[in-house]
């Protein structure tokens, strides 16, 4: 750092600059915070300016920073990124003068967050008393189990009452702090803090929290804090400048390396916020594609996924630095050549192309397979849904699969298919007259989530086909889910936006077996629906027969019975 005179310097005159010049050649001890000779000259020259005057001092005692504020204020200067290695602080303590004409000395709030947000080693404020120098000072202490990151103070003492070897006392400070920061965090998990941002009105705040929770738990994010706003959205930040530091703060506390915003942010916010804060910043959007990119395991899957995030991060490339310019050498190719964020972006588009080329030839593969089908009349039935309402359970429940269950989100990201045999009871009539059953081939299909990201629904078009060749659809429900009407009307618009709203439904209610018999009674009048539990395999006849109601036209002999295993 440049030892310079900086800060509030308009109206000094040129002599008045090099008077606080001559701050960066005092000397002082390794074991004091200040002497009490540099402490009064700073305070009678604060007095002389009628400024409030600051010094920043490494850990060596050298003066690094003078820094000239208002009479109410001080600004510190750019001190790089706001976050050090954890368990590390700065090496840099702030001593500054203190106007307040109240009896005791007391550390401004704003000082106070400069300490949090900077890790500074510690902050004090002196002023005169008499011929005595009275000092305030403040340092960060560990975060425990009970309290979270925060700091001490000493308020309104003499300067020459403080008995400590600054230097010992600041480098056993950051020991303790390193080795609680490394016993708490204990992995390398992602902390987080949630951050919801709504609009006054008719918004289940708690519901979209939980949502959130849930999504940030599928992607293995722990979540250590919550911010809830109802507000007019602030276009730059969501939150406010205000806001934003007091949540920079309690992530500096807490220790968390993450902000989740419940929302989509805009190229521009998300810049803002960026330039903020030295945390990683992902909206909603990005936390599902995120948890896409965790769990798609076919190679059709990843691909997906992955020209989805290009297509999602590409307006967010920006050049920040025109010193990033890469030269090229050679006749044609002298001048600025392309910068880097030029070609990280022709690497995306590139990269984007060729991902769509990609996934075009994987519609066409399907849609061949699908042709193949179409010449045997076998009906294709889709399990869609809201995600985790059980659709993989019902699907293993019908075909005996052994698909993955999971209790979170967006378990299921690659189609299955299964082809199964619904058997005609023995003592009916349709049995008699030498229908013995119905084939189908079942699909269990990736759940759907409100405001799913524009990029996921161009990027999953290929699976998405596969609900559109269906000749029905089996909209799955979580009967418990006390937002199973909003959940509901969701997935029926992303089905009518995709245009399979024609496709003939069906209704059904899972987890049955976690829903009151009242609240059941109230879901099958307004939908029609079929109850099942598909944890408990129960409930089945009613699914069944709806299935030959619609689909048992042409009678299944006694060869096509044996071709699939009977659904019991």
């Amino acid at each position: 750092m440049a030892q310079k005179v900086i800060g509030h310097l308009s109206g000094l005159s040129s002599k008045e600059i090099r008077e606080l010049d001559r701050f960066f050649s005092r000397n002082i001890s390794t074991s004091e915070i200040i002497s009490q000779d540099l402490a009064r000259e700073l305070a009678l020259k604060a007095e002389e300016l009628k400024r409030k005057l600051g010094l920043l001092i490494d850990r060596n005692a050298r003066v690094v920073s003078v820094i000239v504020g208002k009479n109410d204020l001080l600004y510190l200067p750019d001190l790089g990124r706001l976050r050090t290695a954890s368990g590390n602080l700065r090496k840099l303590r702030l001593v500054q003068t203190e106007f307040s004409n109240k009896p005791d000395l007391k550390i401004p709030q704003d000082v106070l967050t400069d300490l949090e947000k900077l890790r500074l080693d510690s902050v004090a404020v002196v002023k005169l008393a008499g011929n005595q120098i009275k000092l305030s000072w403040a340092w960060l202490i560990p975060r425990t189990s009970q309290t979270s990151l925060t700091y001490e103070t000493q308020e309104d003492i003499f300067l020459h009452q403080l008995e400590i070897d600054y230097l010992d006392w600041i480098q056993d400070l950051e020991q303790e702090l390193g080795a609680t920061t490394l016993n708490t965090k204990g992995n390398l998990t992602d902390r987080a803090l949630i951050i919801g941002v709504y609009s006054k009105g008719r918004v289940n705040i708690q519901s979209r929290m939980l949502e959130m929770r849930e999504l940030a738990r599928t992607a293995g994010v722990e979540i250590v804090g919550e911010y809830l706003q109802q507000r007019k959205l602030d276009p730059k930040t969501l939150v406010g400048k205000g806001k934003l530091t007091e949540i920079t703060l309690e992530a500096l506390r807490l220790d968390a390396n993450l902000l989740i915003f419940d929302r989509e942010l805009t190229p521009a916010q998300w810049r803002s916020i960026n330039t903020s804060t030295d945390l990683k910043v992902i909206d909603r959007s990005m936390l599902i594609l995120d948890i896409f990119a965790l769990r798609a395991k076919s190679s059709d899957g990843k691909l997906q996924v992955e020209l989805a995030q290009l297509k999602y991060n590409l307006p967010k490339l920006i050049d920040l630095d025109s010193g990033l310019s890469r030269l090229t050498g050679g006749i044609g190719g002298r001048g600025p050549g392309e910068t880097k964020l030029e070609v990280s972006r022709r690497y995306y588009r590139d990269r984007i192309r060729l991902l769509e080329n990609q996934i075009d030839k994987l519609s066409n593969q399907r849609e061949l397979r699908r042709k193949k089908r179409a010449g045997k009349p076998i009906p294709l039935v889709a399990l869609v849904g809201y995600t985790n309402v059980g659709k993989s359970s019902l699907f293993n429940a019908l075909s005996k699969a052994e698909a993955l269950v999971e209790n979170k989100l967006f378990a299921t990201l690659d189609p299955t298919q299964r082809r199964i045999f619904l058997e005609t009871p023995e003592d009916s009539d349709a049995y008699q007259q030498g229908n013995y059953g119905l084939n189908l081939v079942l699909i269990d299909t990736v759940g759907f989530i409100r405001e799913l990201p524009q990029e996921l629904k161009k990027a999953f078009r290929a699976t998405l086909e596969e609900i559109g060749n269906a000749d029905l659809i089996l909209h799955v429900h979580d009967a418990s889910d006390p937002e199973i009407q909003e959940r509901h009307q969701a997935v029926e618009q992303q089905i009518a936006d995709a245009g399979f709203g024609e496709i003939p439904k069906v209704n059904i209610l899972n987890k049955i077996d976690l829903t009151s018999p009242s609240e059941l009674k109230d879901l099958i009048q307004d939908w029609s629906a079929i109850c099942v539990s598909a944890l408990e395999r129960s409930n089945f006849q009613e699914l069944r027969d709806e299935l030959f109601r619609v689909f048992s036209k042409e009678p299944v002999s006694e060869v096509a019975k044996d071709e699939v295993e009977e659904w019991t």
